[in-house]
């Protein structure tokens, strides 16, 4: 397994990985729009971001682009990470590419000195939710609805 950062120039490969595993966007948006999604991977960011210096991470199994993450600094306070996206394929799953994963964005954020690591976990992904708890991630008791998909969000740190 090899973890590097992705760029721009790779959106086809993302739409690509996207194609390929698209269980995670129709849980979470009901569609999967390869192309519209893999150009938002690159660009968006939470409130008060930097889209310019967010860490948009590849996770490649045997040359093959097998998971993604999008890791940005400044929310929801200034000294604060947030992982935006992290996904696996469903061929990347269940042997512990996901946690190894996860320590590497957890040693980006804390390279930045982010104080915290914060995510948003679906209501309607409890396999997500038990794998973030599995990990060390705390409810923090914060919910909201999104307004487009009307799924339940619910919003859990990591103190690192």
């Amino acid at each position: 397994m090899r973890i590097r950062e992705l760029f721009p120039s790779e959106t086809a490969l993302v739409a690509q990985f996207y194609r390929e595993a698209p269980d995670y966007w129709l849980l979470a948006e009901g569609r999967c729009d390869p192309p519209h999604q893999a150009a938002e991977f690159f660009t968006d960011a939470p409130p008060n971001c930097d889209p310019a210096q967010s860490d948009r991470l590849g996770m490649f199994i045997d040359q093959r682009l097998s998971g993604v993450a999008d890791l940005s600094y400044g929310f929801p306070e200034p000294n604060d990470a947030y992982l935006v996206l992290m996904m696996l394929g469903p061929w990347a799953q269940g042997s512990g590419h996901g946690r190894s994963f996860l320590e590497h964005v957890v040693t980006l954020a804390r390279k930045r000195h982010a104080a915290r690591l914060y995510l948003a976990v679906l209501d309607v992904n409890p396999r997500g939710r038990a794998f973030w708890e599995r990990e060390g991630f705390k409810p923090t008791g914060k919910r909201g609805q999104d307004k487009i998909t009307g799924h339940w969000l619910e919003r859990m740190v990591l103190d690192l």
